[in-house]
């Protein structure tokens, strides 16, 4: 039973044709490799792009795919974890749902003309460095400074936790433009790979996604040209809430089909798992865990669906994207710890991908907004409202 209409039509499953093949050609075998170097690769990058999987809202003048209809990113989404691959997934959604959208809203011509047609080619990688050792979800906080030194900014200061901080050619950088401590102002400026003074410090050792890059980005006294500061060098903080919908979403997206694939993985195998003499899955037990998590995944699906065309449609609201953000990342920690249980011993066994997707899990629920300040936007809106 459909409780909501189905989210793809024709041309999405045809898109997804090109996808799947995509996976089964440049990312399947590498998966292994790409956890054991712990860092994804280059080129599968530029074979995304020449797929035409990369910049898929970015306009075809410009080299994308010239749609803004978020479905196709939910494919390429789709497809990602279906195989596990979370890590590139995430790589991914950094490139098309977080970074791009700062460049098609606040770039102008000649900044466009000059990063966009790269990073849908898959030849320049981008991150977003917000966080901060000493700021994390409190955007207000950030002490990396940018001050004006004639048509040039100077900034200084240090982020980590940045994905796609070890790739990245072109990074966009946070930096406060003003002293006042109660109403900062902030810009965003774009840093790339070889400007002086910009350096990377180590990969970071993660629990899980260990082959995505997360780095530590330093900043000492990087000179940056005019013509790398993105729309009003202090509107930087509106422009940053504004994009945060989307990001959310985005995490939302890999969330429910991480969730979908762990399901699907655990049903495959207590079907083929004896013990006592009979299969897994002919337990009451077992049966009742599948319905009852096969249930909601269904309806948290809906939920995300429905999420989805209202982004669509230009009515996901920051406080609905907190809402299905939270719910989501939280969803998918629980179903996948109990997934696990029912592969028994196999399923703290690394090779197996159910052990994978769940130290993959635990970031989901931390990064793009804590539970707990997803839960604060909600609580401040109802009471609000009232």
């Amino acid at each position: 039973m459909a409780i909501t209409p189905p989210l793809y039509e024709d041309e999405h499953e045809a898109f997804r044709d090109v996808v799947r093949e995509f996976v089964r050609r440049e990312v399947t075998d590498n998966l292994a490799r790409w956890d054991a170097d712990r860092l994804i690769d280059r080129d599968v990058w530029r074979a995304a792009g020449k797929q035409g999987l990369l910049g898929l809202a970015v306009d075809e003048a410009h080299g994308g795919g010239g749609t803004r209809d978020y479905r196709y990113r939910c494919v390429v989404n789709d497809e990602l974890t279906a195989v596990g691959a979370t890590a590139l997934n995430l790589s991914f959604a950094l490139q098309d749902d977080i970074v791009l959208p700062y460049l098609l809203e606040h770039a102008d011509a000649e900044q466009r003309l000059r990063w966009l047609p790269g990073m849908c080619q898959g030849e320049l990688i981008g991150a977003i460095a917000m966080s901060e050792p000493g700021a994390g979800s409190d955007l207000r906080g950030i002490t990396t400074t940018a001050r004006r030194d004639g048509e040039d900014w100077v900034l200084s200061g240090a982020k980590t936790f940045i994905s796609n901080g070890i790739n990245a050619d072109l990074v966009v950088t946070a930096a406060r433009t003003s002293d006042a401590q109660d109403r900062p102002s902030v810009g965003l400026f774009v840093v790339e790979r070889d400007m002086p003074g910009f350096t990377r410090g180590r990969k970071l050792d993660k629990i899980g996604m260990v082959a995505q890059d997360t780095a530590e980005l330093f900043f000492d006294d990087v000179r940056v040209p005019a013509a790398n500061v993105l729309g009003d060098p202090h509107h930087g903080l509106r422009y940053l809430m504004t994009h945060l919908p989307l990001e959310r979403l985005s995490i939302a997206v890999g969330a429910i089909g991480a969730a979908r694939s762990a399901l699907d993985w655990t049903v495959g195998y207590v079907q083929q798992r004896r013990a006592f003499g009979i299969p897994l899955a002919d337990q009451q037990t077992i049966r009742f865990t599948l319905a009852e998590l096969t249930t909601e995944l269904e309806v948290t699906g809906g939920y995300v669906d429905d999420a989805v065309r209202a982004y669509n449609a230009g009515d996901l609201t920051a406080v609905d994207a907190a809402k299905v953000k939270w719910w989501t990342t939280e969803f998918q920690k629980r179903l996948v710890d109990r997934c696990l249980q029912l592969f028994g011993g196999y399923g703290y066994m690394a090779e197996y991908p159910i052990a994978r997707a769940y130290v993959d899990a635990r970031v989901q629920t931390i990064y793009g907004g804590t539970t707990e300040i997803m839960k604060t936007i909600i609580g401040r809106d109802i009471v609000g409202r009232r």
